[in-house]
């Protein structure tokens, strides 16, 4: 059985997905971007706003299925350009504990979704 998980503070789904899917224990999120789920506006300014945001709309998700990221188990990440990374895995590393990090890969991809330059997926587990 599958429980579709929303939330007003995350970016509305732009496409035919939702924001999250909760199997048994087992939470599968959408590649979350860096909109501003109240205004709807883009956050580019420098990748680590944009990669902060992003990780704060993750945050919202997570925790309207009652999760944190200490329940993440594995993290997608797909950057725009792989000169980001270092200062992509600082933001992102700031909201995990080194001792139960998730399982994670980052890949850089020629375009992502409104040319932002940072997605992150999750998935995670109760």
């Amino acid at each position: 059985m599958k429980k579709i998980i929303t939330t007003t503070n995350a970016p509305a789904p732009i496409g035919p997905y939702n924001q999250a899917v909760l199997s048994g224990n087992t939470l599968y999120t959408s590649g979350q971007i860096a909109l501003n789920p109240k205004t709807g506006e883009l956050i580019l300014g420098d990748i680590k706003t944009e990669t902060k945001q992003v990780m704060e709309n993750m945050k919202a998700v997570l925790k309207a299925a009652n999760m944190t990221f200490d329940n993440v188990i594995k993290s997608s990440i797909f950057i725009s350009d792989m000169n980001n990374f270092s200062e992509i895995n600082v933001i992102y590393g700031s909201y995990f504990d080194d001792t139960n990090a998730p399982a994670r890969e980052t890949v850089e991809v020629a375009r992502l979704p409104k040319n932002v330059n940072v997605e992150i997926s999750m998935i995670a587990i109760k």
